[in-house]
């Protein structure tokens, strides 16, 4: 299991190789920190975003190494998204940029 600044390293790879969000999006990992990601900005502020995701953090390792479908995870109720539903959607092919 990664640590929550293990993840926030890797998803500002991530997005420094495709930064195509659009819009700001917040990963709340349910009590173990967010992660803020804005443009290539990205940081553990817990602040306002355009799409807010909320699931655990094994659940994001998950999601973030293709072993989670995201509408799964969301049928299931292991995945909460507020906001803008389109820049979740961008999410995942993001993260799949990001891996080895």
């Amino acid at each position: 299991m990664a640590s929550l600044q293990e993840i926030t390293e890797a998803i500002r790879e991530a997005v420094r190789i495709d930064p195509g969000l659009g819009k700001t999006l917040k990963l709340d990992l349910r009590g173990e920190g967010c992660i803020f990601l804005d443009g290539s900005a990205v940081s553990n502020e817990d602040r306002d975003a355009d799409c807010t995701l909320a699931l655990s953090k094994d659940d994001f390792e998950d999601l973030a190494r293709g072993r989670l479908d995201p509408a799964t995870a969301m049928m299931r109720g292991r995945l909460k998204v507020r906001g803008d539903m389109m820049v979740a959607m961008k999410l995942p092919g993001i993260l799949a940029k990001g891996r080895p």
